[in-house]
């Protein structure tokens, strides 16, 4: 999980962003420990409590008095706003503006999108050991 030339307190943050995301950590559901993490991951738990705050900061968890943190009600709706505004900022924008280079309207791009998506899906099912058909 540890990434080098990245803040370890932005690895927590986001490791518990990730798992609000898919699911593994619902709404309304204790967080963990700046402790547990700091156990899980070898790292001094001031670094932890910091990751822990900017989710805090940020809205995404709350503190329950003498219980811990937890993660706030609208959380994941939260993030996945957030990170469909950066997919787009990262990829859709850099994306149209090579395709208004090439000459591919809006159309085009969807085809070729529907195109590759429909063989990714038929490599995946292959790759998995199953027939396509």
């Amino acid at each position: 999980m540890i990434e080098e030339g990245k803040a370890l307190f932005l690895q927590i943050a986001e490791q518990i962003e990730d798992s609000i995301v898919d699911g593994s950590l619902d709404e309304e559901t204790k967080a963990p420990s700046t402790n547990e993490l700091a156990a899980f991951y070898r790292i001094n738990p001031a670094t932890a409590a910091k990751g822990v705050a900017m989710l805090t900061d940020k809205g995404v968890l709350y503190k329950r008095r003498g219980i811990g943190m937890f993660v706030t009600a609208g959380a994941r709706d939260q993030l996945l706003t957030e990170r469909r505004a950066e997919f787009a900022d990262r990829y859709i924008d850099p994306l149209l503006a090579e395709a208004r280079t090439l000459g591919l309207g809006p159309e085009d791009l969807a085809a070729l999108l529907r195109e590759r998506a429909a063989a990714s899906t038929a490599t995946d099912t292959i790759t998995e050991g199953k027939n396509p058909a």
